[in-house]
């Protein structure tokens, strides 16, 4: 265990993806370890909260994370923009009761059709919301959320619908199911400062966008809404804090997107400690399991240009920081 966070030595990871989750191929990031533990910085393509994302790496290695008041959490499949088939497949395999299915990334129909099939695959007492990523105009959303939600024999919510908060509002006063706010808070320059009040029904956020278990708890409280977690297709190690974040909320409402394990076709940790939902649940740990040495090394990056790139990112995070 380090004393300091030795960040000229942090391992950099690649991981291949499967079933195109994320729109992604490869899942890339840096480890970070600190006195107390393991932390990931794994700040997707484009992200620009790299501060916040370093806060969240280096948070469970430092301070620590918050106390939690359950033990365990549960979880909703995730489902990408596949064909039908392989979406059922996803739901019936994930043993999850709640699925939370990608739209909008193709027609109406496909969406209709995708929806239908997890609907199959979780049984008539499986819960469906959907997630659209803000691809919608606000004139579409109401159209589609009305369609999806017949598909579905009702959806428990649809998470951004379109791309800006003032587009939430629009839609949330044009439609019954329930909106929550997604990429609205985890790019907004404030999330604090957000005012979702007549935009959202749900927030939903996600620990290493928002900062950690810590400052995305303040999020929650600033928000006044119910909350659920996500990933952002990180390892088991990244995967940890999210469990925090959900084990640490006063209020516990929703089943949370942190089952996407199953779509790195590896892991950094033991095979015995690597965060796959059983029974539809996952365990709260007080601290982030240790990465395997000959994992690291079996993932490891080693084309010199992708060092770099990971290299000066994160320093570009700790300059600004």
């Amino acid at each position: 265990m380090q004393t300091l966070i030795d960040f000229d030595r942090a391992p950099v990871f690649a991981i291949p993806t499967s079933d195109g989750v994320g729109g992604l191929t490869v899942r890339e990031g840096m480890l970070l370890e600190g006195p107390q533990g393991w932390g990931e910085f794994s700040p997707l393509p484009g992200e620009r909260a790299l501060v916040r994302w370093l806060t969240a790496a280096t948070e469970p290695g430092t301070v620590g994370w918050p106390d939690p008041v359950r033990g365990r959490v549960p979880i909703a499949v995730t489902v990408p923009a596949v064909d039908a088939a392989r979406a059922q497949q996803i739901a019936e395999a994930s043993g999850c009761r709640t699925a939370a299915v990608e739209v909008g990334a193709g027609g109406l129909a496909q969406d209709v059709e995708r929806v239908q099939a997890v609907r199959d695959g979780l049984g008539a007492g499986g819960v469906l919301r959907c997630d659209a990523k803000g691809r919608w105009d606000p004139d579409t959303a109401v159209t589609a959320i009305a369609a999806l939600d017949r598909a579905a024999g009702g959806l428990e919510f649809v998470a951004q619908p379109c791309r800006t908060v003032q587009e939430l509002g629009r839609v949330r006063r044009q439609v019954e199911v329930p909106i929550a706010a997604g990429e609205s808070i985890r790019n907004a320059d404030d999330p604090m400062a957000l005012r979702l009040g007549e935009a959202a029904d749900i927030a939903v956020l996600a620990s290493g966008p928002l900062g950690g278990a810590r400052r995305a708890l303040r999020v929650a409280e600033a928000c006044g809404l119910p909350c659920v977690v996500s990933s952002s297709l990180e390892t088991t190690i990244g995967l940890a804090a999210g469990l925090a974040l959900a084990g640490a909320l006063p209020r516990l409402t929703f089943a949370c997107e942190l089952g996407t394990r199953r779509f790195l076709t590896g892991d950094l940790v033991a095979d015995s400690r690597s965060l796959v939902p059983v029974d539809g649940y996952l365990p709260v740990a007080p601290m982030p399991p240790a990465p395997q040495r000959e994992r690291l090394e079996r993932y490891a990056v080693t084309d010199p240009e992708r060092l770099t790139w990971w290299r000066e990112r994160l320093q570009s995070a700790i300059s600004a920081s």
